[in-house]
């Protein structure tokens, strides 16, 4: 077992911790609204810290799963005082492979280590403990955070050096919003033809077509419901980072650029905090 700090409540950390403190670890929570964390800890057994400092101080692991990258930089820049040789800072935000290269070095200037991990399943993957997780960082690093890691990720991959974590979650996301793009059309297609989408679904599930998202979101996507899920408001967070990272590297990216525009209309129709599937809401207006 391991002493731990959580950095950072919201919809995937506040489960990711309560898993750390289920499987026995010593855990310290913080998160920047003091009344989420005194939620966490009446339904948990972990103690609570009164800044991101005194969280990480003597802690083996510090964990953040925070929102963006100026949320990760000023979170990190109050623990970092608090690193100690041999201690792990493990990053489960969607963040810039560029942050995740900085914060590697500042590690190792303090004799620490340092994981971008960012995380893939949604609120359901952290209620459920079956997140998959794509990891930047060193062998002996990874091997060391694993078992932690393991007490809410059901997939851990080490994709390579320092930034490769957080690259491995721009291919998700190109990957995802390509999907979601393409159901919420075959959808809308169908429903203009005059088709019962349930049977389309039917036919087509066990075809090539078949997706999670298939499986999981045309029921809802056709019903009107987009509250299950990442909503539109991140997902452009991490197009956006996609994006920049696509300017440096000088990967085309057209369709991801398009979706990310169509997400822009969604959020223009007060969609914000829909779920992904809501592109369907958008061919519909």
């Amino acid at each position: 077992m391991a002493r731990t700090a959580f950095l950072g409540l919201g919809v995937m950390g506040f489960h990711m911790a309560g898993h750390l403190a289920a499987k026995g670890h010593e855990t310290v929570v913080w998160n920047r609204t003091a009344e989420k964390s005194k939620l966490w800890a009446s339904q948990h057994k972990g103690e609570i810290a009164k800044d991101p400092a005194s969280a990480a101080f003597g802690a083996e692991h510090v964990l953040l799963c925070l929102g963006d990258d100026p949320d990760v930089a000023d979170v990190f820049a109050a623990l970092e005082p608090s690193l100690g040789a041999g201690m792990i800072v493990v990053d489960h935000t969607t963040a810039s492979a560029g942050l995740a290269r900085d914060l590697y070095d500042r590690c190792k200037a303090k004799g620490a280590h340092f994981l971008d991990a960012p995380i893939s399943g949604g609120e359901a993957g952290a209620k459920n403990g079956a997140l998959t997780i794509m990891c930047g960082g060193d062998e002996s690093t990874f091997a060391t955070a694993q078992p932690v890691m393991s007490a809410y990720g059901k997939k851990m991959t080490l994709i390579g050096g320092a930034g490769a974590g957080q690259l491995a979650k721009s291919v998700n996301q190109i990957c995802i919003a390509g999907i979601v793009q393409g159901l919420a059309e075959g959808l809308h297609f169908a429903e203009q033809a005059g088709l019962d989408p349930a049977k389309v679904i039917e036919a087509i599930s066990g075809g090539a077509a078949q997706s999670w998202q298939m499986e999981n979101r045309w029921k809802t996507m056709v019903e009107g419901h987009y509250t299950h899920g990442f909503a539109v408001d991140w997902m452009r967070k991490d197009l956006r980072i996609t994006l920049e990272a696509a300017r440096e590297n000088g990967a085309s990216l057209p369709m991801t650029a398009t979706v990310d525009q169509y997400y822009a209309d969604v959020q223009a129709m007060g969609g914000n905090r829909w779920d992904t599937s809501s592109l369907l809401a958008r061919l519909k207006r």
